[in-house]
């Protein structure tokens, strides 16, 4: 694929395209943390699991509020005047945001796990989204 090829891939992604990426990349972190809970509950006990399952529920959680907030910027781009106001999606990304802080504070403080843990479940969100990124790349230059 030359380079014209590539860039006409990039310039043919959608909409639903990145809503597809985004649920894939959910998709991922959930099946990972599925598997890796109870591994981490064997290894190193309960409150290291609640702390990793705390991680990638933030993670995900911003993983879709991500899908909320350009959903909102792209229908305003393409529809004017006609979309939804954009301060009720920045008050729901700045409400779960605040809960996502005091959701790490609790957690911290009543569950005596591994921080590692915590943090291995806040990273998942990162990770699930570069292998779909990967793929989106793979897909591209073929």
């Amino acid at each position: 694929m030359n380079e014209g090829d590539f860039l006409k891939a990039i310039d043919s992604y959608t909409d639903a395209d990145f809503k597809r990426t985004i649920w894939s990349a959910l998709r991922l972190l959930t099946i990972i943390t599925v598997v890796a809970v109870p591994l981490v509950w064997w290894k190193l006990g309960w409150p290291s699991a609640a702390l990793l399952v705390v991680g990638a529920a933030i993670s995900g959680s911003g993983l879709f509020e991500w899908l909320r907030l350009m959903s909102a910027v792209m229908v305003r781009m393409d529809g004017g005047g006609a979309a939804r106001p954009m301060a009720m999606v920045l008050v729901g990304f700045f409400l779960r945001l605040a809960g996502a802080v005091v959701l790490l504070y609790v957690s911290l403080k009543f569950l005596n796990g591994s921080v590692y843990a915590l943090a291995a479940g806040l990273a998942l969100g990162v990770f699930a989204l570069a292998v779909e990124g990967l793929r989106l790349m793979k897909a591209w230059t073929m």
